[in-house]
């Protein structure tokens, strides 16, 4: 797609060729243009340039073509759920299909309510449902015409903390279950941890990173966006557990991390993430520590762009990549520099699954 929409006091110009599977997350801060590029998607907003998704072309405002967004095949989910208070919630549901053939649309409807888990829910009023509940059947409403393409704009920023929690297990069944691409707008990067399979950070209305989830959280640009939050994500499995101690052993590239134990499987691919304030370097192993990872890496690079007394360090792990947040003091003591041999330390209970 390429797009340029202007507004008084905002505009968009970006290009983006995103995949037509798995989770595209679009990240990025309040303003940014997030909301209006689904809406572009979607045939809300009237912009100028191109839109394509597999053989079809939804904009062209070259060639004076425009579909209409109830011919674009898309299911979209707000931020709050816009259901129907006088409607239950099965009521709901099938108001959603009033534009599919019956047949194709039952269908397609049963899989959304199962894969969220709404069944109990069928017979309920809209205003009896917690807000997690809410979101769950409008999820499934937005899926039930078997769209082409999914848009989620902040499903989740409305809700708690718990109520967050209870929804993310279901989004990411989605996700495992489904075949058709979403593109899923949000702030919160524990989100995008644990849903994104490719991601575009936006800022001003303009893509500043795209690419592989793996890749975007190890780039400069988005270590600028989230601060103190960055830090790598990867996958690794799980290969051990210490059930004496609740842990569980996972293979990460070529090393071996202890991690708590919440159920997981042997044999397991899972996600991980590494906060960079969470990750200590040594010039030698230490045994005389708390921390139960190290790992052994040559030291890539060093970025100086977050704080005056402050620098990233990019660490090559075998495979893998870790970042790490130490002082500008503590580097010039260690004499630190690229190409350096450096043991990366972390903190069991500090790596998120």
């Amino acid at each position: 797609m390429q797009l340029k929409l202007k507004r008084a006091s905002f505009s968009i110009d970006l290009e983006l060729d995103l995949p037509l599977d798995g989770i595209t997350a679009v990240f990025g801060p309040s303003g940014s243009g997030k909301t209006s590029l689904l809406r572009c998607l979607a045939g809300l907003e009237h912009a100028q340039g191109y839109i394509r998704i597999g053989d079809q072309t939804w904009l062209d405002s070259g060639r004076h073509v425009s579909t209409p967004t109830w011919k674009r095949e898309i299911g979209y989910v707000f931020q709050e759920a816009s259901l129907f208070e006088h409607l239950n919630v099965r009521d709901n549901l099938y108001f959603g299909l009033k534009r599919v053939q019956q047949s194709h649309g039952s269908a397609g409807l049963n899989e959304a309510v199962s894969l969220l888990g709404i069944e109990h829910l069928l017979g309920r009023s809209i205003q009896s449902l917690s807000g997690g509940e809410r979101q769950r059947v409008a999820i499934a409403r937005a899926l039930a015409t078997q769209p082409k393409l999914l848009l989620l704009d902040e499903p989740l920023a409305s809700l708690d903390v718990a109520k967050r929690r209870e929804v993310l297990p279901w989004l990411e069944r989605l996700h495992d279950a489904l075949k058709m691409p979403m593109v899923y707008v949000t702030h919160a990067m524990d989100e995008v941890a644990r849903l994104a399979d490719y991601v575009v950070l936006l800022e001003q209305g303009r893509v500043s990173a795209c690419g592989p989830l793996t890749e975007v959280t190890c780039s400069r640009e988005l270590a600028l966006a989230i601060g103190e939050d960055a830090g790598v994500i990867s996958t690794a499995i799980v290969v051990g557990r210490d059930e004496v101690h609740h842990l569980a052993q996972l293979l990460f590239g070529d090393a071996k991390l202890w991690v708590r134990d919440q159920g997981l499987v042997i044999g397991q691919t899972v996600r991980i993430r590494m906060l960079a304030r969470d990750v200590s370097l040594t010039k030698t192993v230490q045994e005389d520590t708390t921390i139960q990872n190290h790992l052994p890496g040559v030291i890539e690079s060093i970025d100086t762009f977050l704080h005056p007394a402050q620098a990233a360090v990019r660490v090559r792990c075998g495979r893998e990549i870790l970042i790490a947040h130490v002082t500008l003091r503590s580097l010039q003591r260690l004499e630190l520099r690229p190409g350096s041999p450096i043991w990366c330390q972390v903190k069991s209970i500090a790596l998120m699954i």
